[in-house]
């Protein structure tokens, strides 16, 4: 059987079209009304599921002039504290994701998060690559008994497979998303050979890409290597301000994505055959063994006499060509008339 996790009713795996996770993140900038904006995008782009951030800021690290690297001048800390929303305000993200019948998923970024999540009946906890060694907080998401989504940015296998187990210990539905933790993400540092990796590591888990290039190919090319959900960020316009901003789809890339991972899903799979349903092309697409001059009986068939021609629908195809080179004409025949068997002595 292949590997599968459900989230709500959501079935997830190889033999279901890839999850698109709407990565709202922190985009809405600490703004209940763009949270709302942000939602009714997604939903009007096709999407199934949004996920936001919970961050309780002072239980999440501690006070710290700490930049984020090249993603921003600003510290740390005063972008999660901006970005923070209130419990009140989550349940209300969470009430109308609810109203609007697509799925709300958060990532809770300390034990207190993921406490307020737990007490909000999420469906299922999404964990971020930051988190992915941080094996207590990993635990005490776990002990909550609910799916998990993991991942991986910044870890290499020995340590996903320390976090695997303890997700597992607790029996949790878990999925795991390889992930390049670079802002954004060079197509050469991508890696998709990495998706292969986790599934020869983790054959019963199902295995997706969060992604932080620049646009949407290379989850499409995920999907063709069998990734079962894709996480982009998303905004309504990369006018807005935010440092995730200039990493994040827009709606239109968003529908493109949602109905491109739906093709590419349906078209991969498959073995090299001839199928029936492409009878009716083979018809005039292929060559028949045809004269190209009139021929009596008891001539030698040459490539002065024969030669092959469309259509398809003749009794001897192309293919036979060279086999009948060299045979005798049994009886005369015209020119331009498909051959028959009946046409060569011995033929059969």
């Amino acid at each position: 059987m292949k590997p599968e996790i459900t989230i709500e009713d959501r079935k997830i795996g190889s033999n279901y079209p890839p999850l698109v996770i709407v990565e709202v993140g922190i985009n809405h900038e600490g703004n209940l009304d763009k949270a709302v904006q942000l939602i009714d995008s997604a939903i009007i782009s096709g999407a199934e599921l949004v996920k936001f951030q919970t961050h309780i800021t002072h239980h999440e690290m501690i006070e710290t002039n700490m930049k984020p690297g090249d993603i921003s001048d600003e510290t740390l800390w005063d972008i999660i504290k901006r970005c923070e929303l209130t419990e009140e305000e989550e349940y209300k993200i969470q009430k109308y994701c609810n109203q609007n019948k697509i799925i709300y998923l958060s990532t809770p970024f300390s034990r207190e998060a993921s406490d307020r999540l737990d007490k909000m009946d999420v469906p299922a906890f999404k964990i971020g690559s930051g988190e992915c060694n941080n094996y207590p907080l990993i635990d005490h998401i776990a002990s909550k008994r609910k799916p998990i989504i993991l991942s991986s940015g910044m870890n290499d296998i020995s340590s996903i497979k320390s976090a695997v187990k303890i997700i597992e210990s607790y029996s949790c539905p878990l999925a795991i998303l390889h992930c390049t933790s670079m802002y954004p993400t060079p197509y050469k540092d991508v890696r998709l050979g990495a998706i292969k990796d986790l599934q020869d590591n983790f054959k019963n888990i199902p295995i997706g890409l969060s992604d932080h290039s620049i646009g949407i190919d290379t989850c499409l090319g995920a999907v063709a290597l069998g990734a079962t959900i894709l996480e982009k960020h998303f905004t309504v316009s990369r006018n807005w301000p935010g440092p995730d901003i200039n990493i994040s789809i827009e709606p239109n890339e968003l529908s493109h994505l949602i109905s491109g991972s739906c093709n590419i899903w349906e078209a991969r799979g498959g073995k090299k055959s001839i199928l029936k349903e492409e009878k009716p092309v083979i018809d005039f697409a292929y060559a028949s063994v045809v004269t190209i001059n009139n021929i009596k009986k008891g001539d030698i068939f040459s490539m002065d006499n024969i030669w092959v021609k469309r259509p398809g629908n003749g009794s001897i195809l192309s293919k036979e060509f060279n086999r009948i080179i060299g045979s005798k004409a049994s009886r005369d025949i015209k020119n331009n008339i498909q051959l028959s068997p009946q046409d060569i002595e011995n033929y059969n």
